[in-house]
């Protein structure tokens, strides 16, 4: 049943509102399980004895001069397949997406996508009962 789910193309935009990121251009990709956020300079710390990291996002993808810190919660470490096959020990946090005028919480892996066209890609876990993919179209919602 697809009613109150969005409807997405292959290419979003959607906005990370607790990293304070706007406009971020995203790949929707049902072929992967995990949704992941490419970053640098990766830090451990420890905060109110929990595991957080720091880490630095290019946010604009036509601008990688820009270079934002943020922080997160480590949520979880997952042993994570990459596309080309090489399994990689990946940091999760939980986080919120804002997509076509709705909100709800994901999780996404920190890894370094540098040599992706784009720093996020959205998985299907993300997706689960809330949208629905048209390959042949990009940016349904709008830039």
């Amino acid at each position: 049943m697809s009613h109150n789910k969005i409807t997405v193309g292959a290419l979003e935009v959607c906005d990370l509102p607790q990293l304070e990121i706007t406009k971020l251009h995203m790949r929707v990709d049902t072929g992967a399980q995990t949704s992941s956020l490419h970053v640098d300079n990766i830090e451990e710390f420890k905060k109110d004895g929990d595991l957080w990291v720091s880490f630095d996002i290019h946010p604009d993808v036509h601008n990688v001069a820009t270079v934002v810190r943020r922080q997160a919660k480590v949520h979880d470490t997952r042993v994570v397949k990459s596309s080309s096959g090489n399994k990689e020990e990946r940091h999760v946090i939980e986080t919120q997406i804002v997509l076509g005028g709705q909100s709800w919480a994901i999780y996404l892996t920190l890894t370094d996508r540098s040599s992706m066209t784009y720093l996020m890609l959205l998985g299907r876990q993300a997706m689960q009962d809330r949208i629905l993919v048209d390959p042949s179209v990009e940016y349904l919602l709008g830039q």
